[in-house]
């Protein structure tokens, strides 16, 4: 991958000409690469990662990874169906697996019958859904490639004796 996309994939807020020094490189020359990326679709957007449990004073949305069985369409595989999954707003990602099941679909909602009720009643009854199976996400440890457990967390806790 180009050094510049992984500089901005591991900091989004990187200045150009902040990767420009860097890497050797002119400040104009890293905008306009930046700008070519984004212009067709490499990158699609800039997101920050937000430990959640930290913010006390917020609703907690509940996340669930729901794996689903599916049987592919003639000709259309499994991308048909999948585009009719992604489509929904309460879906946040949606992956094509190898394994026992076909998708992996990760839901977001404010409770857990906000994301019960997507999957029983929008999700579970499409055609060409054979079955699914949902975990819901207790606690987040490591999101995006960043640690969410701070210090501070981890000293509260107490000791564990034998």
């Amino acid at each position: 991958m180009d050094e510049i996309l992984e500089i901005l994939q591991g900091n989004a807020k990187a200045e150009p000409k902040d990767i420009a020094k860097q890497l050797g490189l002119l400040a104009e020359d890293v905008r306009k690469k930046i700008s070519e990326y984004e212009k067709k679709g490499v990158i699609i957007k800039y997101k920050a990662i937000i430990n959640k449990e930290l913010l006390t004073c917020e609703i907690q949305e509940v996340t669930a990874l729901i794996e689903v069985k599916v049987t592919p369409q003639k000709d259309k595989g499994f991308d048909s169906i999948a585009e009719r999954i992604y489509r929904f707003p309460e879906v946040d990602s949606c992956f094509l697996l190898s394994g026992g099941y076909d998708l992996l679909v990760i839901v977001r909602g404010q409770d857990l019958k906000t994301v019960s009720s997507f999957v029983s009643e929008k999700l579970a009854p499409m055609e060409n859904v054979n079955g699914t199976v949902t975990h819901f996400i207790l606690k987040k440890y490591k999101d995006g490639g960043e640690i969410l457990v701070s210090q501070h967390m981890k000293d509260m806790r107490p000791a564990v004796s034998a």
